[in-house]
């Protein structure tokens, strides 16, 4: 058998969906278990591509699951993509059909109807000129979701303002029924009532429409926290004593330098994770702790005795490395304005590259004596996403 560690993750998931067309359902098998226990943060960064393509190919059932798990959480990260309205029906009814899917219902209602209506390019765009036969049409591509609606768990509000609307394509009892149980409350409903959703508030995290990283999973960050403490034993996900708190992401703030000075500045115990691509399409993970600020008024070295820097293992990587500072009076530099992070003087880990041979969104590893152990081969790599968290005690 081959070691899936040698080979980069999206060559691994290529060769799922290849196996999975050739019908080699041991390997497909096998490939769908790497990829979920050892690349989870890939899966999470390419998230609705892999959610859509799971879905395409019926037999990736783990596949499907492990992305379900993670939808029914974090619901935004399918409703609100672009691939949204792409999905399969069995997809999206997947979804809907969970009891513990985290969106009001009548959320889950007008994401269904705009998916529906995506499905039929002829449909008018004014709700207004649709005829009767227009109405049926979209009935019928959702005949097999509209029964997974819960709709006695929505206001007499959500009731008039958005499925009154389309009361014409709902079953003609169960227009009656919502009608009546708002009118009266003794009125006696003969449709079927699904059970409320379970909605689990208090377990979600403050941005609920995301993971807390889409760089680094959990067993990441506990072995980042076990590096911080320089515990014998390591941290794992569930005895983890910090909190990572996202300050800024690179695809939702941006790469530049403005970005990380604007929302970094004087802020102290960070944590840098870098999802970087080298020339071969190779993708590593590299980052760095700074425990003290970052201050963007200071120029030239700057002291810390408590810094490190890392590479963390993922699918093209077997075991994470650990590179702690070992010239503390190196061990970051400040150049002027033109760029941000940068740990140890000439480069160990440095993002915002300013010369050509760099991208805008890049990132240079340049091994040191600043630094004990080399993280990565020297080079200029691009940057697919980053991320900086403040770190928290856990209360």
């Amino acid at each position: 058998m081959i070691s899936l560690e040698e080979f980069d993750v999206q060559f691994i998931f290529d060769l799922l969906l290849v196996t999975y067309e050739l019908l080699f359902e041991e390997l497909t098998e096998v490939i769908e278990s790497h990829l979920i226990e050892s690349n989870a943060h890939w899966l999470r960064s390419h998230f609705s591509h892999i959610y859509k393509t799971s879905f395409e190919n019926k037999n990736l059932k783990r596949l499907q699951k492990w992305c379900n798990d993670i939808v029914v959480k974090y619901p935004n990260l399918i409703f609100d993509s672009e691939n949204f309205v792409s999905l399969k029906e069995d997809a999206l009814i997947s979804l809907i059909e969970r009891d513990d899917l985290q969106m009001e219902e009548i959320k889950i209602w007008n994401n269904v109807i705009k998916w529906g209506i995506a499905q039929n390019i002829d449909l008018p765009s004014d709700l207004n000129d649709w005829s009767y036969e227009n109405f049926m049409t979209l009935k019928s591509t959702l005949k097999n979701c509209l029964s997974l609606i819960r709709y006695f768990q929505m206001s007499a509000d959500d009731i008039y303002n958005n499925i009154q609307p389309y009361s014409q394509i709902l079953e003609k009892n169960l227009w009656k029924d919502l009608s009546g149980n708002f009118i009266s409350n003794n009125y006696k409903i003969s449709s079927t009532i699904l059970p409320p959703r379970i909605i689990l508030k208090p377990d979600l995290p403050n941005r609920s429409t995301e993971p807390f990283s889409v760089v680094i999973n959990e067993e990441h960050a506990a072995e980042i926290a076990s590096w911080i403490d320089k515990t014998t034993t390591a941290y794992n996900s569930t005895n983890n004593p910090y909190e990572f708190k996202l300050l800024l992401r690179g695809s939702r703030d941006g790469f530049n330098r403005e970005s990380f000075w604007n929302l970094c500045n004087l802020k102290e115990i960070t944590i840098t994770v870098i999802n970087i691509k080298a020339s071969n399409n190779i993708e590593r993970i590299v980052g760095g702790y700074n425990p003290i600020a970052w201050d963007r008024s200071k120029r030239g070295k700057i002291s810390c005795h408590d810094s490190f820097i890392f590479s963390l293992k993922n699918g093209t990587q077997k075991n994470s490395i650990l590179s702690r500072v070992q010239q503390p009076k190196n061990a970051f530099f400040y150049h002027d304005a033109d760029r941000g992070i940068d740990f140890g003087y000439g480069g160990n880990l440095r993002m915002f590259c300013p010369n050509n041979n760099c991208q805008v969104n890049g990132c240079e590893c340049v091994h040191g004596s600043q630094y004990q152990n080399k993280i990565v081969d020297n080079g200029c790599y691009f940057v697919n996403e980053y991320e900086v968290f403040q770190i928290h005690k856990k209360i």
